[in-house]
């Protein structure tokens, strides 16, 4: 049996009502993106979610060449302090990175139990700064461990981190890594994630939030590239991973994505990619 067969029969997650978010509808020819418009939240405040379920499962991604959990060198799992929300400093510091404010809120369900809220799975999320770093491994960076941390399920399933708009790189459209594990004990061994995917951002949030200085670069990077063009989201333009937003770039964004996880296949990704082919 694979390793989420064996988690489903054990019957972790079954709970209360299904919880879900709405996913916004993506172009897959331009790059674009329909983002939900609302009053501007604080920064500490989560996006709302509407009753529509996704139409699959979160799909497999890969966890990329800088996944920081000891499949690709670092190991920031193991590290005492990792298990936090805000994701701004590195563990025991006090520097915030620079950017526009941003909190993003998974809501995973068990899909092989009838998409009950998947309450007490651990969810480690990562991303780049405003620069295009991930800290670990980028140059001048390695050193630090911002952007990068883990939040347990609460009882509708639910994690929320408070970060920054991550930035555009070459080759990449603007997205942030996650990796599910069935509970924060197994965190230690990236081999037990039962799922392991990336939240793609919507093109009208993207090009507001890019003209702020901090993001330099970012505006010619994004306009090199689509969601079609995409290497992790060109197969459906990231009908199943496209982040709801509320907000604006002065008050802060909120995002919010629901990650249905069926234990009853197989994970197909989560190592890091081999040979070129620039960041994933």
């Amino acid at each position: 049996m694979s390793r989420r067969a064996i988690f489903s029969v054990a019957g972790l997650g079954l709970g209360a009502t299904v919880l879900a978010a709405c996913t916004s509808t993506a172009s897959t020819g331009g790059g674009t993106s329909t983002a939900t418009a609302s009053a501007s939240p604080s920064a500490g405040t989560s996006a709302t979610a509407s009753s529509a379920l996704p139409a699959a499962e979160i799909p497999d991604e890969t966890a990329g060449p800088y996944p920081g959990d000891g499949s690709n060198g670092p190991d920031v799992l193991e590290q005492s302090g990792i298990v936090r929300s805000d994701l701004r400093t590195s563990i025991g510091s006090s520097a915030a990175v620079e950017g526009v404010p941003l909190t993003f809120t998974f809501r995973v369900t068990d899909q092989a139990n009838g998409d009950t809220p998947f309450a007490g799975v651990a969810v480690y999320a990562w991303h780049c700064d405003a620069q295009g770093r991930y800290s670990l491994y980028s140059d001048g960076v390695t050193d630090e461990n911002w952007l990068r941390g883990v939040q347990v399920a609460d009882a509708d399933g639910q994690v929320t981190f408070t970060s920054i708009v991550p930035g555009c790189y070459t080759g990449r459209w603007t997205h942030i890594h996650f990796e599910v594990y069935p509970t924060v004990a197994d965190i230690t061994d990236a081999g037990n994630a039962i799922a392991t995917s990336q939240m793609a951002f919507p093109e009208s949030m993207l090009t507001t939030v890019y003209q702020r200085s901090a993001y330099d670069g970012s505006t010619r990077n994004l306009s090199q590239i689509s969601l079609a063009s995409d290497n992790v989201f060109g197969d459906d333009g990231a009908a199943l991973q496209m982040a709801t937003i509320t907000g604006n770039a002065d008050a802060g964004y909120a995002a919010s994505l629901t990650v249905r996880v069926d234990t009853t296949t197989t994970p197909s990704a989560g190592a890091a990619p081999g040979g070129g082919g620039g960041p994933r």
